[in-house]
């Protein structure tokens, strides 16, 4: 609790747990010695807390899921077996049989529909 006082000039939040509170101490020193968020981070931060008081709802944009290229290989395990996929120019190669989609794959799998991405972690 000295060190919160200290570093932040007030007493910690009340129901603050003590790893909340390490936590926050040792960000602020890092940030002491190694500086702060950049301005590209910090405009964005502002951006969405400015948003979220308003009341909107949030919209984080991201880059989403890298493309699957031709030649990448996914790897899946299922029930204790291994199932590897290749990605090809048009579709998707497994156990020697071409299909069209991901969750084609998936429902051959598991026997029920699945999003294919979803169930081999790229979507």
């Amino acid at each position: 609790m000295t060190l919160w006082l200290r570093q932040f000039g007030h007493v910690p939040p009340k129901h603050v747990s003590a790893q909340f509170m390490r936590k926050a101490l040792a960000y602020e020193a890092q940030v002491q010695q190694f500086g702060g968020h950049s301005n590209v981070v910090r405009k964005a931060l502002k951006a969405v807390l400015k948003q979220a008081s308003s009341g909107r709802s949030l919209a984080i944009r991201g880059r989403g899921p890298a493309p699957l290229r031709p030649g990448i290989h996914l790897v899946r395990e299922w029930n204790g077996r291994s199932y590897q996929v290749e990605v090809l120019d048009e579709g998707f190669r497994m156990d020697g049989k071409t299909y069209r989609s991901l969750t084609a794959i998936a429902r051959k799998i598991t026997g029920a529909h699945w999003s294919g991405p979803r169930f081999f972690g790229v979507g």
